[in-house]
Order: structure tokens, then C-alpha cells, then sequence
């Protein structure tokens, strides 16, 4: 498999959407991006999916745009956001973990909103990043938001959050996950006569799991759940509303997804086709890495479309730089793998497999079978619900071959030992302190 490919960004026709000539307008100008990464938010926690949840704004998403079957973070917060921003491997990187997080270091890593600004892009984040050392504004970010921790949603979880560098005190009562909104929608407006990216690590639905403004009193912890579900999807549709209102839409690329799977206090709730997968968070296994993707650009992406091919999280990286004409950084062994072509419905290049790497244990996978770092081989024919185990003996010609083409991948990405990541310097840890 090509390891980057990266063509001209070049026209997309696609039958029924737009008329011909619209439709090479759109895909030939530079859209502005919106990454939607919800937190710890798994393949049941979404309709479109599966779930048994009532999300009809993301679902819109797919209806209009195209659902990436099989999609691969890394099963843990830290590792999988450095992933995205990087595309780069946790082995190459050395963030291995959530207690890893000052292994990465402005000067020795790149992440997109760098690359994009080439390309004259204006950049914005908007939400979690405290897995990762330092700040949005230290890795590029033009403005940003940001809170300590994970699941920050009222002053009982944070009395403080951090814009564009300036401490700002959560008062009582007010909703965090609404005041981000509130940012979201000044930054939009006031770039709107040029691209710009927003990436969106959002609150929900990290636990604790506490009551959204739309919650009844009394609302039980099942019900909490499924509230903070429908808050995030609430959430989703004001942002497209906002889009609308200033004509942006199909000028905009949005992509939902997760960072990692549902979180166990989920797992019994956020079936698949009402049946519980393999895994979940943090695990090995699909329930742990295996997330929604959906992607939408009107006029661009295919309508209702369920696409089949391997993307992993390293893939947003070279996705970005190829569809805004971005130049990706020279001397950077990248892993990333561009799905451009796939979102304009065309056929592309499709992945060979995908990797996913936490903390000293990994695995390879293709389209029918995954190999882990300690030798194991699944048959995931009848994932995500199970992984089959395959014996070494096996005389099936499928299996022999996938073992063989999966043990040359984890040969060639030697997954890092486990543990915490070597330390910083002092000043590496001074910084850091301050992210966040």
C-alpha cells in the first residue's frame, strides 16, 4: 500500500447533485473545514449507526453526506487526538497513553492547524485538549477555547476555562458545552469571508454524566445518558442552523466522529442494531476503536452513501492538506493516508489496513482480519459484535495470508513499550501546566 497519497486537488462530477459546472466550483475552491470530535462517543451512541439513540441532526449528516463504515481511533483520549493532529502513530510520537502527554513537544511535532495556515486558512479550537501538553495557541491555533480535563460541563466540574490565552471564571450555573457554542458561532461569523478550520473537541458526553439544561428533575442516570446524547445532537443541528444562516453550508466540509468508544457506563445502553459489540472504551477491541464517521459537503459528497473502506485516525492529516491544496511538511515521516478522493465519491486509494496502538499493545487489520502485536488472529467477520479467535494451526488460505501481510505491518510499526512517556524538561513541564 501507498504509505501518503497526495494528488492536485483535482474535479469532482458527480452524477444527480449539481449541475456539472456547480459542482467543479465547489470541489475545486477551498471549503472550510469543521471537525466534529465528540468524547467517548461509540458506533450505539448514534442512530445513523445503530444506536438506539434519537440523534436526527447528526444523522443529517449522513443522510446528506456519506457514512465511513469502518473507522479507526486509537481507544483512549490522549493518543487518539494526537493521532488526528499529527497523523502520526503513537510509536512515533511517544504520546502511548493519557499519562504521556508531554512526549510531544511544538518543535519535534507538526499538527494541521500549521499546515493549513499555509494554505490560508484561519484556525480555531474549541473544547478539550488536556491530554496533549501545552495549549491550542502553542500548536498553531489562531483562537481557542479550552478547559481543564475531560467532561467539563457546569462550575461544580471547572470554576474556570481559558480564551485565547485569557482565564475566564464559569459562572454558576451557566452551561459550559453552551458558552463553547457561543464561541463557536462568533468565530464563524467573523471569518466568514475567509476559509477557516474548526475543530471541535466537544464536552459530550465524557462523564460525569449530570443533567443537561433540557434534563427534567428527578431524571434517572439511563435517562441522563440518553439526555446528554440529544444534547450533543442538539448542538450539531444549531451549529449547521448557523452555517445556514450565513450561507456557508456548501462552502463547508463537516465531519463527525468520536475520539474512542463508549465509555462503560454506556456500553449496556449503546447497542448496535440492539445487540452490545465487543468492547469499549480503552479495550483492544472494535467496541474500543471502531467510531462513527460521517462526512458532509453539499454538492461534494455523495448523498446517503455508506462507504466501506479502512480509514484510521492518522488520515484526517493528509485528507485536510489535499483537499485546501496545503503543502504537508517536509521531512516528517507521516502515517496518514488521504480519504479525499472517497469524500468527493470517487474511488481513490484506498487503505490495505489500519494500525491502532495504546500504551504497549497494538494490532493490524484489514478488511477481514486483525492481527495483535502478541500474535493473536481474529476473524472479524461477524464484528463488531465478535472477534473470533484463530488458531495458529489454521489451515484456512485466508488466514495464513492475512497473518502474513498483518505481521509485515506490526514488523514495520514496532509498537513502544507501555507506560508513562520519558519526561519532559523543566520548561517543557512548566508550559504544559499551563494548557488547558
Amino acid at each position: 500500500m501507498k504509505r501518503i497519497w497526495i494528488a492536485a486537488l483535482g474535479v469532482s462530477v458527480l452524477a444527480g447533485l449539481l449541475p456539472a459546472g456547480a459542482q467543479q466550483k465547489l470541489a475545486a475552491q477551498k471549503p472550510n473545514i469543521i471537525l466534529i470530535l465528540s468524547d467517548d462517543v461509540g458506533l450505539g451512541d448514534i442512530g445513523c449507526c445503530g444506536g438506539p439513540f434519537k440523534t436526527p441532526q447528526i444523522d443529517s449528516l449522513a443522510k446528506g453526506g456519506t457514512r465511513f463504515e469502518y473507522c479507526y481511533s486509537t481507544p483512549l483520549c490522549g493518543p487518539s487526538r494526537c493521532q488526528l493532529l499529527t497523523g502520526r502513530y503513537p510509536f512515533r510520537t511517544g504520546l502511548i497513553n493519557n499519562n504521556s502527554h508531554n512526549a510531544i513537544q511544538p518543535g519535534h511535532e507538526i499538527m494541521i492547524p500549521t499546515v493549513l495556515k499555509a494554505a490560508g486558512y484561519v484556525t480555531a479550537s474549541v473544547g478539550k485538549w488536556g491530554q496533549m501538553s501545552f495549549g491550542p495557541g502553542e500548536w498553531g491555533f489562531d483562537e481557542y477555547i479550552v478547559f481543564p480535563g475531560s467532561g467539563r460541563y457546569y462550575r461544580e466540574q471547572t470554576a474556570r476555562y481559558r480564551v485565547n490565552g485569557e482565564q475566564k471564571s464559569l459562572p454558576e450555573g451557566q452551561y459550559l458545552p453552551d458558552i463553547m457554542h457561543e464561541f463557536i458561532v462568533n468565530f464563524i461569523t467573523h471569518h466568514q469571508d475567509q476559509p477557516f478550520f474548526l475543530y471541535y473537541p466537544m464536552s459530550h458526553i465524557h462523564g460525569p454524566i449530570v443533567p443537561t439544561p433540557d434534563s427534567k428533575a428527578g431524571a434517572s442516570k439511563d435517562e441522563l445518558y440518553r439526555d446528554n446524547v440529544e444534547y450533543m445532537d442538539k448542538l450539531v443541528g444549531k451549529l449547521m442552523a448557523e452555517l445556514d444562516r450565513l450561507h456557508l453550508r456548501e462552502k463547508t466540509l463537516m465531519l463527525f466522529t468520536g475520539d474512542n468508544g463508549t465509555a462503560r457506563f454506556g456500553v449496556n445502553a449503546a447497542t448496535v442494531n440492539g445487540r452490545r459489540i465487543s468492547g469499549m472504551k480503552a479495550t483492544m477491541l472494535e467496541g474500543g476503536s471502531r467510531v462513527p464517521l460521517l462526512v458532509n459537503w453539499p454538492g461534494v459528497t455523495p448523498t446517503g452513501k455508506v462507504n466501506h473502506d479502512l480509514v484510521d485516525f492518522s488520515d484526517f492529516f493528509a485528507t485536510f492538506a489535499e483537499l485546501t491544496g496545503a503543502p504537508l511538511p517536509e521531512g516528517v515521516k507521516l502515517d496518514s493516508h488521504s480519504s479525499a478522493a472517497q469524500i468527493k465519491g470517487q474511488k481513490g486509494t484506498p487503505r490495505d489496513w489500519v494500525y491502532v496502538e495504546l500504551n504497549g499493545k497494538s494490532y493490524a487489520r484489514n478488511a477481514r482480519f486483525k492481527l495483535t502485536n502478541g500474535g493473536e488472529l481474529f476473524d472479524l467477520a461477524e464484528a463488531p459484535y465478535r472477534e473470533i479467535s484463530v488458531s495458529s494451526t489454521t489451515t484456512d488460505a485466508a488466514a495464513i495470508a492475512a497473518r502474513e501481510q498483518l505481521q509485515e505491518v506490526l514488523k514495520q510499526h514496532p509498537t513502544a513499550p507501555g507506560g508513562p512517556a520519558k519526561k519532559a524538561g523543566k520548561a517543557g513541564k512548566k508550559k504544559a501546566r499551563k494548557r488547558g
